[in-house]
């Protein structure tokens, strides 16, 4: 399997030159001879998924998340997001918080964030790929090396993008990133250990708005998705 052929066109064009570095074959290699041998998340068709729903020219937004949800059902391609039907994970549960304290949007039952993928918002995952139940399997695999050309890509964006960085290790991918001419937005992880110290009150989402407004990209309308909101402890 060549992971190539799973991203989208847009994509492609501008990630060229990491097709053709060593490490991206022999990633390759090693998460087709993963899935042959194990269950790895998400599905195949799903590792690109924050590519397939952002288009490279419509980033405005870049949500860095770890590694992918490794439950069955979980991961489907997006940081932090959940299907319908899905528990709404404990990290998730702490951003939606953090959203009706901010904005005082209330809460969807449900834990897919695709609506904000449409928006702009590219819901990157540091690693793609898992092994079932085992965290960070895929972590040392080259994952990073991709992932980090895609920040260096999205940082050459001429238009300014708002890069989220949660957490010690998405924090220290501020390092890719011009601040002179994009804006960064950086806290506490939400995960239940460390929300309380610097996360929960941070008000990312207004200053991500704030920020957007200001330089004329259009603001995300956080509430937006495809069914009623809920009540915020009806998980």
């Amino acid at each position: 399997m060549n992971l190539k052929t799973l991203i989208p066109e847009d994509w492609q064009a501008v990630l060229a030159e990491e097709f053709e570095k060593t490490y991206f074959g022999e990633l390759s290699t090693f998460v087709a001879d993963d899935i042959a041998k194990n269950s790895v998340f998400p599905p195949r068709e799903e590792i690109f998924s924050a590519f397939k729903l952002t288009s490279y020219d419509d980033v405005k937004v870049l949500l860095l998340g770890q590694d992918p949800y490794h439950d069955d059902g979980q991961a489907h391609g997006l940081c932090f997001s959940v299907r319908k039907g899905v528990k709404i994970p404990p990290s998730l549960r702490n951003i939606y918080k953090e959203l009706n304290s901010d904005l005082g949007i209330r809460i969807p039952s449900h834990g897919f964030l695709e609506e904000w993928a449409k928006q702009g918002i590219l819901m990157l995952n540091t690693s793609l790929t898992v092994r079932a139940h085992l965290a960070g399997s895929h972590s040392k695999a080259g994952w990073e090396y991709f992932t980090d050309s895609v920040i260096e890509a999205v940082n050459r964006k001429t238009t300014p993008v708002v890069f989220v960085l949660w957490g010690a290790p998405a924090m220290k991918k501020a390092r890719l990133i011009d601040e002179s001419r994009h804006f960064i937005v950086s806290s506490a992880h939400p995960s239940p250990l460390s929300a309380s110290r610097g996360f929960l009150g941070s008000r990312p989402f207004s200053k991500i708005n704030s920020f957007l407004e200001k330089s004329g990209s259009g603001v995300i309308d956080w509430s937006r998705h495809d069914e009623s909101s809920g009540d915020l402890f009806g998980f």
